[in-house]
């Protein structure tokens, strides 16, 4: 459905009219007229802003992503464009490509599988925080295969109330699953796992109104025995305002090779961009502003 016909037919059910969803739209900090409304739901215009799409959301009381899910996304992705080792040249959008409706469940391998994970947690907060800031380090050993994964996210809420975020991971599919340690200025809520996949809640060490920002870190410890990687991949349901990635390989095992990446859904064709120098410190970086939807990675070869 096109998200203007989803809009009148949320508008319809909710029994508010326009002045009201301007009045409550307005309580809660956000100033729309009921002119941009009108035009919003006639297909005349598009709002600009997902947060204020979000809010929306709130206030007709659909399920989170019912109308943003449906806004378009002018690009899933922004890679360094292609030139010499070390030299990423200017950032360029990913070629956009089916970004209209796009659901974060498709950025998964088993959408279905991902759905239902997630909807066992406390997702209700999470499309009013905006993703600030998110820093991977990826760590690699002499087997080649992954260790841990560290992250940092900054966070800023656009509503009030929030106390949690969820994150969700791709695992491999063994029977001892990866373990959630190293938080900081967060605890762990509720986990789940299965079927290649780890989610699970970070409850903040405060609640959030709007405006507030705040730290997440955490690590995830992966089990030996698990396959040879030969990329790491970042999924972005949301966009992001600077991402960094950090692939550390061990001191006795650098590839000969590493690129930079992006996709647009789990099942599509990798788009390789820039060859990414890998320093003596052993490690190769992806740096990207402005993600919007998508994935983005570093893939490497051994020979």
């Amino acid at each position: 459905m096109e998200f203007a016909g989803a809009l009148r037919q949320a508008v319809q059910d909710s029994g508010l009219t326009l002045e009201r969803i301007r009045h409550r739209l307005g309580q809660r900090g956000l100033a729309v007229s009921v002119a941009t409304l009108s035009y919003w739901q006639r297909g005349r215009s598009r709002p600009r802003s997902r947060a204020v799409v979000a809010m929306l959301e709130e206030v007709l009381r659909v399920p989170a992503g019912t109308l943003t899910e449906l806004l378009d996304d002018p690009a899933p992705a922004a890679v360094p464009a292609p030139g010499a080792p070390g030299r990423a040249g200017p950032v360029r959008a990913a070629a956009p490509g089916g970004g209209r409706g796009r659901a974060a469940a498709g950025l998964w391998s088993d959408p279905a599988r991902y759905a239902g994970l997630v909807a066992q947690l406390d997702r209700s907060g999470d499309h009013r925080l905006e993703r600030l800031s998110r820093h991977d380090l990826y760590r690699l050993g002499l087997d080649r295969r992954p260790l841990t994964l560290t992250v940092r996210e900054v966070l800023r809420a656009t509503g009030d109330d929030i106390d949690r975020v969820v994150c969700a991971h791709p695992v491999p599919a063994i029977p001892e699953g990866p373990e959630l340690g190293g938080l900081r200025y967060c605890r762990p809520g509720r986990i789940r796992r299965g079927g290649g996949l780890f989610a699970f809640e970070l409850v903040l060490d405060r609640v959030l109104a709007a405006g507030d920002t705040a730290v997440v870190e955490y690590e995830l410890h992966l089990p030996p025995g698990g396959p040879e990687h030969l990329d790491y991949q970042r999924r972005f349901p949301r966009p992001v305002r600077d991402y960094l990635a950090v692939v550390q390989f061990h001191a006795d095992m650098f590839p000969a090779r590493c690129y930079g990446f992006s996709r647009e859904t789990g099942d599509a064709p990798k788009r390789r961009a820039a060859e990414l120098w890998i320093g003596t410190s052993g490690s190769a970086h992806l740096a990207v502003g402005d993600v919007r939807r998508g994935i983005l990675g570093i893939e490497w070869e051994w020979d």
